[in-house]
């Protein structure tokens, strides 16, 4: 048993005596919040920068209208008032790059076979190894599996309304934080970033349900953090 493996089912029996038959799911959502206030850090990190960016507004509204005409030269002037204010464009994601690691260790290990403990476990009839499409071909939409899933789709509604309107109204407050002046790249991620949060219900749909698990609390406490963080 790999020490990641170990950790998972030490917390299952850590949380058995509170949610029997459920604590392998219990220690998921566990495991994923002790992740993510790990790198809390990093998130009020980029907190920080995206405050930065905003006080940055109106050195950067004079670089527009100085250099109107030359969108190249308000490139470069706008990326070296950031290099000067250390400030950078991307460290918003850097707690999501940050924890990919985690994701794919939990969804090899419901994947791989390797440890069928874990994977006879279950959250209500859903089995922590299975997938959306293994509830709609055991019982449907409406049997005991695709129920907890249609939960699961409810709650990443919620939860991706809720990070929309977070990320709409960061961006219309501090549209400095992506300026006309940014790189193509930069400025593409801050069209698509408000949609991000839908991409979950993608991914709860095609990942073990362990992985769902974690998407989910993850992205529920990303969306809380930032509404605390960014206030």
């Amino acid at each position: 048993m790999s020490v990641f493996a170990g950790l998972v089912h030490d917390l299952a029996d850590l949380l058995r005596p509170l949610f029997g038959a459920g604590a392998a799911a219990a220690a998921v959502v566990l495991f994923t919040a002790l992740v993510r206030l790990l790198l809390h850090p990093l998130s009020r990190a980029a907190a920080r920068g995206q405050k930065a960016r905003a006080a940055l507004r109106p050195r950067i509204d004079e670089l527009r209208r100085r250099h109107a005409r030359d969108p190249e030269k308000l490139r470069r002037a706008v990326l070296a008032l950031h290099t000067e204010a250390k400030v950078s464009p991307l460290s918003g994601i850097l707690p999501s790059l940050a924890q990919v690691p985690a994701f794919f260790l939990l969804y090899r290990l419901f994947t791989d076979g390797s440890d069928d403990g874990l994977m006879s476990h279950r959250l209500f009839a859903a089995p922590l190894g299975g997938t959306w499409g293994d509830a709609l071909g055991s019982g449907g939409p409406l049997g005991g599996a695709g129920l907890v899933y249609a939960g699961l789709f409810a709650v990443v509604g919620v939860v991706a309304a809720a990070g929309y309107r977070l990320t709409r109204r960061a961006m219309a407050d501090q549209p400095a934080a992506l300026p006309d002046g940014a790189p193509g790249a930069v400025a593409a991620l801050g069209r698509v970033t408000p949609f991000l949060s839908f991409f979950t219900l993608v991914t709860v749909a095609v990942v073990p349900l362990a992985a769902a698990l974690y998407v989910v609390t993850s992205t529920a406490w990303g969306v809380a953090e930032r509404a605390v963080l960014y206030r």
